[in-house]
């Protein structure tokens, strides 16, 4: 997406110019810029159009560092101080490989032939312009599209910069004036002295007095030249207190100006929230009066059972007790959908039908979707010029589904009834766990307060409150993916491949379970943050993840268990997130990779992307959407599921549907559900001609996955499920870097939010100043002509991925369970 390179003509100096992506901030990720490069200083601006007004951004190249990444579009451009870093991608690695050239050539011009005074002149000048810039237009980098009616022109503005800058120079000259005649006055005056002791000495004293009269005369003169100089001084400082005065004067208007504005934009969006949230009130209000009489109404004409009917292939009266436990907003308000889906087939008494989505034609494969990974480096990948799955995109193809409708429960011969269960937490004989923590102190306190207060700022570099996390880490809740692990050990002991996909897909969503009723934010973990949770005496498994990158934020993880024949399962996790307003999306840009000891099959996915909706205004909620692929990469088969989007005009919250089909792009398997209570799945056993259309008719339905009960005292400790509160719980002989020894998270557990907050600011400047020391050791290295060893990962290490078209992912290298056993942890950094 970058323009080639642009050279000017050798009388002008050399120039490049083009399109890279920057590095913003956590709720924006990386974002289009257009650079030039020009007289040894790498400027940014949002687009070609700004150059003529408005630099967004300057770095000079005297003394830069310059780094890069094997393998990788990234690198780094920072000032010797540390106090300015630009975190840019390429489109490719040979644009990357023009730009990182041409900064090359200009830092060796920029020393060549700059001085430290003139690059200390221009360099101020340069920043403070672009510093008045940005308060004048409250339109910093991380700051939206907004644009704010100022009352002083940028030429003026800059005008003005220059001017002062010109009396600056002006008192430099006359203190420097001041100084010489001070010193020649001072001269004049010591000889002065020295005559007049000769006369007092004796002599001839018409001669000594008129050897006096010419020192008397240029002591006079420079006294003269003195008392000039002083009043140019006095005249240029009170010219230059004018101008300060009447330019701070005019400053002071528009940031007042400005503040009455944003004061006026922050009541109009609580307003708009307000008039949103009452919206949608009455749009579900209308929509549920609607259902209601078309309920009605179709009991009349049908005289039958139709309201029971479910859109999930288990139709049976255990799907309908058990939709009478779960909330409204999962199950109940299916119902009336389920009328418009089977009302038609009553004239086939036998069947039921319902529709489950199937990946379109014209998506890529699998070995194009699997190349849109994060590159390990920290790289994003180019995902905005691909078109993988995305809720943005059009609706996906349907089937539609048969199946013939189920005898009553008690009917069924003791076979189907067990496909019928769930599948329970395993719990073996086992150390006895903590089953809650500490409640929650009821400190009411508003998102909006402090995103509001995040306009132009860079949000990655602010202290978000522990009042909006929950006392976990990321790296903790990562580890929640493996709740339900006991689905991948009935996978890892089927021999039906396609069976084996369903389990699979089925684990893949009961990893979004526990988000249905928790908003709140995990604690974001240090560099080399680790942590292990090893569950083999119970569960029969074993994790360990690592904080593998910083900027952006990378985790890694690996388990293992020997349960069920054996798997082990790793991932590599970052995101990038863009906050709209009334709502975060947060879209996940790593890959998980699954692998079965007994068939050898290897699986691979992506999460779908998640929205946190009522930033603003109203209690928080989170929703999941969009679709996902996956993919066994040793049979072939692929199993396509879409998320479905929350709707205020009907529809199944939550809902997943999705299909499994073999190499030859045969359906096998159908999938049903919803992310927040369970999945079920059918195989498909041919044909039916229904309502004078061929459609797939499956067999009976089976429980791949259900959510365990919540505690109904959850609420009190932050909704956490039994296997989430186990997690924090401190535990001996554990690494120095695992979470359960970060001092703001164990305070926030023990709800000491005060202390907690003040700890998780020292933590996060310890780690910048961790982090600026090392760019400091950099420099110094390449100053000295060596090569600078940057910190890598303790326990994992960037490997090509041969699944994902060889692109980096972190994987665990062993050693962390071995250096457990011998309690040697030298390797682990000091970061607590």
């Amino acid at each position: 997406m970058a323009e080639p390179v642009e050279k000017k003509p050798e009388k002008e100096s050399p120039e490049t110019k083009g399109w890279l992506y920057k590095w913003t901030n956590y709720i924006k990720g990386y974002q289009k810029r257009w650079f030039v490069l020009q007289n040894g200083l790498l400027s940014y601006y949002r687009n070609q159009a700004e150059m003529a007004h408005t630099c967004r951004g300057t770095i000079s190249l005297h003394g830069a560092i310059i780094h890069t990444e094997n393998y990788s579009c990234n690198f780094v451009v920072s000032n010797g101080g540390g106090t300015q870093t630009f975190h840019l991608r390429a489109s490719s690695e040979v644009e990357r490989q023009k730009w990182v050239t041409a900064l090359e050539l200009a830092k060796a011009k920029a020393i060549q032939t700059c001085s430290l005074r003139q690059l200390g002149k221009r360099l101020s000048l340069s920043v403070l312009t672009c510093r008045c810039f940005k308060m004048m237009e409250s339109d910093e980098e991380d700051e939206g599209d907004q644009e704010f009616p100022v009352e002083i022109s940028k030429q003026e503005l800059l005008n003005a910069v220059r001017g002062m800058s010109n009396k600056l120079e002006d008192l430099r000259t006359c203190n420097d004036l001041i100084v010489k005649h001070g010193h020649a006055l001072q001269r004049s005056v010591s000889d002065l002295e020295q005559g007049t002791g000769s006369i007092k000495d004796g002599g001839d004293r018409k001669a000594d007095v008129a050897s006096i009269q010419p020192r008397v005369k240029i002591l006079n003169e420079r006294a003269t030249l003195f008392k000039i100089t002083s009043n140019a001084m006095i005249n240029a400082s009170t010219e230059y207190l004018e101008l300060t005065q009447t330019q701070g004067k005019k400053w002071q208007r528009l940031l007042s100006h400005e503040r009455e504005q944003r004061l006026r934009l922050e009541e109009m969006v609580e307003q708009l929230a307000r008039q949103h949230s009452q919206l949608e009130h009455q749009c579900k209000k209308t929509n549920y009066n609607t259902m209601e009489r078309t309920t009605n109404h179709n009991h009349k004409r049908t005289n039958s059972n139709v309201s029971h009917a479910s859109t999930a292939p288990d139709s049976s009266s255990a799907t309908t007790n058990t939709i009478k436990d779960e909330p409204k907003s999962s199950d109940s308000i299916s119902n009336s959908e389920d009328e418009d889906d089977f009302h038609d087939a009553v004239t086939d008494p036998e069947y039921v039908d319902f529709t489950v989505s199937c990946a379109p034609a014209h998506r890529r494969t699998t070995s194009n979707v699997s190349a849109a990974s994060t590159r390990s480096d920290g790289a994003t990948s180019h995902r905005e010029e691909e078109t993988d799955y995305s809720s943005d995109q059009e609706d996906a193809h349907t089937l539609n589904i048969v199946k013939k409708r189920e005898k009553k429960r008690e009917d069924l011969p003791d076979g189907d009834k067990n496909n019928k269960t769930t599948t329970p937490v395993k719990r073996a004989s086992g150390r006895e766990r903590r089953s809650r923590i500490p409640d929650k102190p009821d400190i009411s306190f508003s998102l909006w307060s402090v995103m509001k207060n995040c306009i132009g700022k860079d949000l990655s570099k602010i202290a978000v409150p522990v009042n909006f996390s929950e006392p976990i880490s990321f790296l903790q809740r990562l580890c929640e993916d493996f709740e339900y692990s006991e689905i991948l050990d009935r996978a890892a002991g089927c021999s039906d491949d396609h069976e084996q996909m369903a389990l699979v897909a089925a684990f893949t969503v009961s990893s979004y379970s526990s988000t249905a009723i928790r908003a709140g934010k995990p604690f974001n973990p240090l560099l080399n943050e680790t942590f292990e949770f090893d569950r083999r005496e119970d569960l029969g498994w074993r994790c360990v993840a690592e904080q593998v990158l910083h900027h952006p934020p990378m985790v890694a993880q690996y388990c293992e268990s020997e349960q069920g024949g054996g798997w082990r399962c790793w991932q590599e996790f970052t995101m990038r997130s863009k906050f709209k307003g009334k709502y975060l999306e947060v879209e996940p840009l790593g890959i998980t990779h699954l692998e079965f000891k007994n068939s050898g099959n290897h699986y691979t996915w992506r999460k779908v992307k998640t929205v946190v909706h009522n930033i603003v205004i109203g209690k928080l909620w989170i929703d999941q959407h969009g679709e996902m692929e996956v993919v066994n990469h040793t049979k072939g088969d692929k199993c396509y599921m879409k998320f479905e989007p929350y709707s205020y005009f009907g529809g199944t919250p939550k809902k997943v549907t999705g299909t499994i089909t073999n190499l030859d792009g045969k359906v096998e398997w159908v999938l049903n559900g919803t992310w927040d209570s369970k999945m079920e799945g059918s195989n498909v056993i041919g044909e039916a001609m229904v309502k004078g259309k061929s459609s797939l008719e499956i067999g009976a339905s089976k429980v791949l996955w259900k959510k365990n009960p919540m505690d109904p005292q959850a609420e009190k400790y932050y909704n956490f499920s039994k296997f989430t509160c186990e997690l924090n719980e401190l535990e001996d002989y554990v690494a120095p870097t695992d979470s359960r020894h970060r001092p703001d998270q164990r305070l926030m557990e023990e709800g000491r939010w005060d202390e907690a907050n003040t700890e998780k600011v020292r933590l996060e400047e310890k780690q910048r100043a961790t982090r600026r020391q090392r760019e400091i050791e950099a420099e110094l290295a390449q100053q000295e002509g060596r090569e600078y060893e940057a910190p890598n990962p303790t326990w994992y290490r960037a490997v090509p991925d041969q699944f994902n078209n060889g692109k980096l992912i972190h994987e665990y290298q062993g050693g962390y369970w071995e250096a457990k056993d011998t309690q040697e942890w030298v390797m682990c950094p000091d970061i607590f």
